[in-house]
């Protein structure tokens, strides 16, 4: 049964920056087809609460505050979910984010700290992994991008270089860790969180996004959820080293940032 290839039945995942928005919508995703989950973001309070909601579905969740641009703290996260739980099946890189900001008022730390975060966190998270994964006979990592890395977007240029460099990483480690583990990446549109709650709450701008993507809406935590169960589960089995656009469609930006040319 086709169907049975999505199932995750007491496989372990990871997902980082999870307790909201997308995060927490690809940990209940992966939880309602059977994964236990370990939930790490720096807020505490937010992964109970997605902990609670793994826990009703029947699954196990564990929490674990982590900032993932910490290495002591990334060590730590697996650490934790080997003792609890003895496997790591699945590692979603999903924590990343930067403001955007015009390109010279973009210092040289805010380059950094936005490679760091985006590109460096999922880096070595997979490295930490990857023997995890070996050892339990396979797995699976997804990257969270975004349309950035491949649309251009004013003033995005610290977001958009490293969520290019992910999706790059993404490609360059899959040969090399195939077959045993998959690599694949998403790159997101523009989706209802917490990120953008402070220009969906202008209904011009968010009549601008409807309309200048085609299927017509802003996204949905569950639809990137749905295409991390896809590449999580053996339903791609065959699938490594790719980037997944899951946007509405657009193939130019449905919001430019206003800036003042030079």
């Amino acid at each position: 049964m086709i169907m049975n290839r999505f199932d995750l039945t007491n496989r372990v995942a990871i997902v980082t920056g999870a307790g909201k928005g997308i995060g927490a919508g690809c940990a209940l995703g992966l939880a309602e087809v059977g994964a236990d989950i370990v939930l790490a973001a720096r807020t505490a309070t937010d992964l109970e609460t997605v902990a609670e909601q793994i826990r009703a579905l029947g699954r196990r969740a564990l929490v674990v505050p982590t900032d993932v641009t910490d290495g002591d703290q990334r060590t730590a996260l697996v650490d934790h979910a080997m003792t609890e739980f003895g496997r790591v099946d699945i590692l979603v890189n999903n924590a990343g984010g930067w403001d955007p900001r015009p390109v010279m008022h973009t210092s040289i730390r805010a380059m950094e700290g936005a490679f760091t975060f985006n590109v460096i966190a999922a880096f070595s998270l997979t490295q930490l992994c990857v023997p995890n994964m070996v050892a339990g006979g396979g797995g699976s990592v997804v990257n969270i991008s975004s349309r950035a890395a491949s649309m251009v977007q004013p003033c995005f240029v610290a977001y958009a270089t490293a969520k290019a460099a992910l999706s790059m990483m993404t490609r360059a480690m899959a040969p090399e860790l195939a077959p045993k583990v998959r690599v694949n990446a998403i790159e997101v549109g523009g989706v209802e969180t917490a990120a953008l709650e402070h220009v969906l709450t202008d209904d011009s701008v968010r009549r601008q996004l409807e309309t200048g993507t085609p299927m017509q809406r802003i996204g949905q935590p569950e639809d990137i959820a749905a295409a991390v169960v896809y590449l999580g589960s053996d339903a791609s089995s065959w699938v490594t080293g790719k980037i997944f656009e899951v946007d509405g469609g657009v193939e130019s930006p449905a919001f430019t940032v206003p800036f003042s040319p030079l």
